[in-house]
């Protein structure tokens, strides 16, 4: 069976995230801003898993639209709790680097789902 690197990224991002929110919560007292970025972070892969089970490949498409619009959401809790001062450079460009390549990865899927219609 042929990996889905999608489904995997998108579910140890999600486990990344939550591990930020825990340190967020508890070391920088944070409650606010880190709950926006576990939501929307813990909701790509969920709208990824939802997307293998799609009713038809517009269904598809929508699931995967919906992961897009959470992880661009993602992106910018991320740059924003960085700007705040609560993530420092180390963490910002490793949570940044990912987001960035689930965000490409999710695009390219979006084109070429909709290139076979």
């Amino acid at each position: 069976m042929k990996e889905n690197i999608i489904k995997n990224k998108s579910f140890y991002f999600a486990l990344r995230t939550v591990r930020a929110y825990q340190f967020l919560i508890e070391q920088k007292k944070e409650y606010v801003l880190s709950k926006q970025m576990l939501r929307s972070g813990t909701s790509i892969g969920a709208m990824v898993r939802e997307a293998e089970q799609a009713e038809s490949s517009a269904d598809f498409v929508h699931k995967m639209s919906i992961a897009l619009k959470e992880a661009n959401e993602t992106e910018y809790w991320i740059e924003l709790l960085a700007q705040a001062g609560y993530l420092d450079e180390t963490a910002f460009n490793s949570l940044k680097a990912d987001i960035t390549e689930i965000l490409k990865l999710l695009i390219s899927i979006i084109k070429t789902s909709k290139a076979k219609k």
